[in-house]
């Protein structure tokens, strides 16, 4: 049996088959477009065209107030950093940009803070964790400022001194009791070392069931000889 070929007309008149107008169509409203931004904006009528753009770095677009920007540190009431090296940017860092080398706090308040303090921000993907995981309120990511680009990679790397300009005071209470927070605890009723701790959760072993709680595989209708 052969094979017959069925030929379909192209819809449409013939000034649609030549595409033409169409094309005439969209250059008109392309031309349209360009006449009323060019000329808008040489009589310093660009805020009603339709131009998007922004004469960069003379004109910025202004970020919204949770806008994830360059890194800082905040201080204390002294001066210092409120970074204590607890380690808990690095690790939950998924980018591994940040670098802390830790030492001895020379006031007692405190037992550690960072020597080094670095943060990589050709590697940081920007995602927050770090501010979200600190317990002292010691680094921030509300500069409203983005990283600038640099010829060099040493260039991005921000250290502590340079993530310190950008502080400010943080009235955060650190650890919830404030910096005396040791004599607090001291005062407080402690439990003796000999004394029992009993658990607050529920006691060890089974549940015991009640007479409304039939064993499974012993209520009605079941069969005891069918393993469950």
């Amino acid at each position: 049996m052969a094979i017959g070929v069925k030929v379909v007309s192209r819809p449409g008149s013939l000034s649609q088959q030549m595409y033409l107008p169409a094309i005439a169509e969209g250059l008109g409203v392309t031309f349209r477009h360009f006449v009323k931004n060019f000329f808008g904006n040489l009589v310093g009528q660009r805020a009603r065209t339709d131009i998007a753009t922004l004469k960069y770095p003379e004109e910025k677009k202004k970020y919204p107030d949770r806008h994830r920007g360059l890194h800082r540190l905040m201080l204390r009431e002294d001066g210092q950093t409120r970074c204590v090296a607890c380690m808990m940017c690095p690790t939950v860092c998924p980018a591994h940009c940040i670098t802390i080398v830790a030492e001895e706090a020379p006031d007692g308040r405190i037992e550690k803070r960072p020597k080094i303090f670095e943060i990589d921000e050709l590697r940081c993907v920007v995602c927050g964790l770090c501010a979200e995981a600190c317990p002292c309120d010691a680094i921030r990511m509300d500069t409203l400022e983005h990283a600038m680009p640099t010829y060099r990679r040493v260039d991005a790397i921000l250290d502590k001194e340079e993530l310190l300009t950008r502080g400010r005071l943080s009235i955060a209470v650190q650890g919830g009791v404030g910096p005396l927070w040791r004599e607090k605890v001291m005062g407080e009723a402690q439990t003796p070392a000999g004394a029992e701790v009993v658990p607050s959760g529920p006691p060890a072993g089974p549940t015991p069931l009640g007479p409304e709680q039939p064993i499974r595989g012993q209520g009605p209708g079941s069969d005891p000889t069918r393993a469950a």
